[in-house]
C-alpha cells in the first residue's frame, strides 16, 4: 500500500517556476514506478512525466519536455516536478501516482494508488 499527498501547487505567472512534491508513505515506495498527471476542467487526465523506480529512467510528455523535470529522494520517500517556463496552458490540477507493475508506463490506468492532486493556475 502506498499513500500519496501532493503539495507545492499555486498560482503563477507565465514564465515562472514551480516545483511540486509528492510525499510517499508505505513500504511500496522504493519498488514502484512513479508517475505525474494532470487534469484541467473539461479534458481528461494526461500523461505528464513518469520516473522508474531507481531513478534512471525518465519519460515526458512532449508538451512539457524541456521544461519540466521529474525526480525522487528515496531516503525522503519523494518524488518531485520541477516545472520552468510554465505556460498558461499547464494550469490544471497534479496528481503523483505510483505504479506498482514490473514496467514503467504513460497510462493512467497502470497506476495503483494516487494522491489527491494539488491546483496550478499559470495566468497570462
Amino acid at each position: 500500500q502506498v499513500q500519496l499527498v501532493e503539495s507545492g501547487g499555486g498560482l503563477v505567472q507565465a514564465g515562472g517556476s514551480l516545483r511540486l512534491s509528492c510525499a510517499a508513505s508505505g513500504r511500496t515506495f522504493s519498488s514502484s514506478h512513479m508517475g505525474w498527471f494532470c487534469q484541467a476542467p473539461g479534458k481528461e487526465r494526461e500523461f505528464v512525466a513518469a520516473i522508474s523506480r531507481t531513478g534512471g529512467i525518465t519519460y515526458y510528455a512532449d508538451s512539457v519536455k524541456g521544461r519540466f523535470a521529474i525526480s525522487r529522494d528515496s531516503a525522503k520517500n519523494t518524488v518531485y516536478l520541477q516545472m520552468n517556463s510554465l505556460k498558461p496552458e499547464d494550469t490544471a490540477v497534479y496528481y503523483c501516482a505510483a505504479n506498482t507493475a514490473v514496467a514503467m508506463s504513460k497510462l493512467s490506468y497502470n497506476y495503483n494508488y494516487w494522491g489527491q492532486g494539488t491546483q496550478v493556475t499559470v495566468s497570462s
